[in-house]
């Protein structure tokens, strides 16, 4: 492709997305659009075919392990840093919009909140909302982040960190890589355990919303807390 050839056909695709938005583009658009600020000289619609073929989804690139891409021919430091720095763009701007609807007063309120720390997330974390006595957010907490089907929290932790923030309640939140929804045994565990421990510099655990995905459900609402 020549670079005037290679300069409007850039143009064209930064026209349709100022006048049509991102759902105009499909999968391998998009990631050739997104690679043009990392890849400035050369055809990134190979670069973004090879890269789905490999990862079978959009989301399965943006979740690909850093050094995983650098093994990728073609994919330097600033390509990859560019694509793993999209879940996490994604995560900050979702949790920056709730700045001014941090108070969490219902189930579905909280439960939208609580997924949108996990955008981005292959793996199982484990979140703390510290909230204060009007049940606005203060804080989200990262307490721990395991393999898929294990996240160690402490209640030492978790006391620091309720006490730190000075919060009068908490939302107790991990996510299921798995898919599921339904709650384990070692959820319902861990969530009496921390309750009780707690209580004791009176913190009162509101709820804990397991979230995989969009979806979410609610400990409290299933009468499990």
């Amino acid at each position: 492709m020549g670079k005037i050839e290679h300069d409007g056909h850039r143009q064209r695709v930064k026209d349709c997305f100022i006048y049509e938005g991102i759902d105009a583009f499909s999968n391998y658009q998009v990631l050739e659009f997104l690679l043009f600020y990392a890849i400035p000289h050369k055809n990134t619609n190979e670069m973004a075919h090879l890269l789905l073929d490999r990862y079978g989804s959009l989301s399965g690139v943006f979740n690909a392990d850093y050094y995983d891409l650098l093994s990728v021919p073609g994919i330097g430091q600033h390509t990859a840093l560019l694509i793993k720095l999209m879940p996490a763009l994604t995560r900050r701007f979702t949790r920056d919009r709730w700045k001014e609807r941090t108070k969490l007063t219902d189930i579905q309120n909280a439960g939208k909140f609580v997924a949108s720390l996990y955008v981005g997330y292959e793996y199982e974390a484990f979140y703390m909302v510290c909230m204060d006595s009007q049940s606005r957010v203060i804080m989200p907490v990262l307490l721990g982040e395991g393999t898929v089907n294990e996240a160690m929290i402490y209640p030492r932790l978790v006391m620091e960190n309720a006490l730190r923030h000075r919060a009068v309640g908490v939302i107790l939140s991990h996510n299921h890589p798995s898919g599921s929804l339904e709650p384990s045994l070692a959820d319902i565990e861990i969530t009496k355990k921390l309750a009780k421990a707690l209580d004791v510099i009176n913190v009162n655990v509101m709820d804990h919303i397991i979230v995989a995905g969009d979806k979410f459900v609610s400990l409290s609402e299933k009468r499990l807390i």
